[in-house]
Formats: C-alpha cells, structure tokens, sequence
C-alpha cells in the first residue's frame, strides 16, 4: 500500500481495528488485533498470537473492503519472519568447462535455477569462501527469510543437489 493510502487508513484505526476484530470473531478466530501502527513500507496490524493463513486473509479482506484501493497496492500479508544461515558446501571455485571463478551471479543463478529453492526469497547477500589457497573447493553462505520455527532452513539440511556434474550438500 502506498503512503498515502496508509496515511488515509491509519487516522481512523480504532474503526478499522474494530472492524477486523469483528470479522476474526465471525470467523471463529482466537486471534485478536490490537493494534495498528505505520511504517516505512505500509501499515503493521500486531495481533495477539501468531495466525494462519485464513486468519491473515480475513484481515486482508478487511483493509481492502475498508480502503477503495487497487489490489496490486495492497501487499501479501505475511506471517513474524527471521533469518536463517544455510551452508553450501563443495562447490567447485573454478568452473572447468570455462575456466573462471565462481562469482556472486553465478550463485545467484544457481539458487534461482533449483528446484529445491523454489519458494525461497534471500534475506541478504551470499557470501563465497574458498576453502584453501591451492584448493578449488569453496563454501557459499546464504541467509534466507524463514517462520520463527526455521521450517524451511531444517528441510534443507544435509539435502543435496547438483551444481553441473558435482554434488552439493547443504
């Protein structure tokens, strides 16, 4: 949501509030909202538990009915996010097909050619260490948003897939 659309919302946020309450209630919801607040890319709706997805598409209902909006403004609602750091390991440093070195594009497009990192969205820059000076062997670290219960960063380790002809582990 753009600014001033979320400038518009919050002056009557205890309506709205209310408004969202009452649609989790109909809904048969245990979450409450409490609060809502703005920020720098929007508005934050603070609930009193976590909520699922139907929870969070209730309130998303809500703002948009309450706010004569397009769709594409209004953001996908999203659940408490952290990061989690995932290490790739035994990947080849130099390239043998065309001899250069591994670079942060090329592990860009790996990530992005993967099918194990479909629905993954890198919470930072990814980070190459060779091994050893004489070795061609190197360690890519990645952040990654992930729920507060590591979810995704647990089903992937020590999962393993191919880089060219090589097997990597995660």
């Amino acid at each position: 949501m753009n600014t001033d659309n979320a400038r518009k919302y919050i002056k009557d946020a205890s309506t709205h509030i209310i408004n969202i309450n009452r649609a989790l209630k109909s809904i048969k919801s245990n979450i409450i909202a409490n609060f809502i607040k703005l920020d720098d890319k929007g508005i934050v709706i603070s609930t009193n538990n976590v909520t699922n997805p139907s929870d969070l598409q209730e309130i998303k209902r809500c703002v948009k009915n309450s706010l004569v909006v397009e769709e594409d403004q209004i953001k996908f609602s999203r659940l408490p996010q952290s990061k989690s750091y995932l290490k790739i390991v035994s990947i080849s440093y130099i390239s043998n097909q065309t001899n250069t070195k591994l670079s942060p594009n090329k592990v860009k497009k790996i990530l992005k050619n993967s099918h194990i990192f479909n629905d993954v969205v890198l919470a930072s820059k990814h980070r190459i260490i060779k091994i050893l000076p004489k070795s061609d062997i190197s360690i890519v670290w990645i952040d990654i948003w992930d729920a507060q219960s590591s979810a995704k960063a647990k089903s992937f380790i020590n999962r393993r897939f191919n880089i060219g002809n090589f097997i990597t582990t995660i």
